[in-house]
């Protein structure tokens, strides 16, 4: 019998997160897209040199971009090109995919938000939400029912070493 193979996996495939998108917005469907990136892009995701915070995906002409993400260029970078940080890039979906998302933001009136860039079989890929604004109250009843959520498992750990 053949053994079978180990596939070694990094600790974490994550590369950035955008923690913002989930605080001011109301997910509803999350859908996986690949990035044309230029060689240096992947060298500076590799290094972890990647900032999805300000990011927003729009969608011109039947295609999606990615406006914003900031790749750092690694000072080891080819001398014969000037590396533009927050240059605009497309991303790589299905054409039902598009006009799925299409459909939704124009229709509906959702947003398209980055949520987190990660490598996938060695290939970077980043998660867009399919998301809807929330309104400042409803940020706040967030943060009420996790306050309240938080006092409840801790009355329940204290209880529970009590006995």
């Amino acid at each position: 019998m053949a053994k079978a193979k180990k596939t070694e996996k990094s600790p974490s495939s994550t590369i950035a997160l955008n923690k913002k998108a989930r605080h001011e917005y109301a997910l509803e469907e999350r859908t996986e897209a690949g990035l044309a990136l230029e060689g240096w892009e992947v060298k500076s995701l590799r290094a972890g040199k990647v900032q999805l915070v300000d990011s927003y995906v729009l969608l011109k002409n039947g295609e999606a971009f990615l406006f914003g993400a900031l790749i750092t260029p690694l000072p080891t970078a080819s001398t014969h090109i000037h590396p533009d940080p927050t240059r605009t890039r497309k991303l790589l979906l299905h054409r039902d995919e598009l006009d799925r998302l299409i459909g939704a933001v124009e229709r509906k009136g959702y947003a398209l938000v980055p949520l987190d860039l990660h490598w996938h079989k060695g290939r970077a890929k980043l998660a867009v939400g399919l998301a809807k604004g929330k309104k400042q109250h409803d940020r706040r009843r967030d943060i009420a029912d996790r306050q309240s959520r938080r006092d409840m498992e801790r009355e329940v750990a204290d209880a529970m070493r009590g006995r």
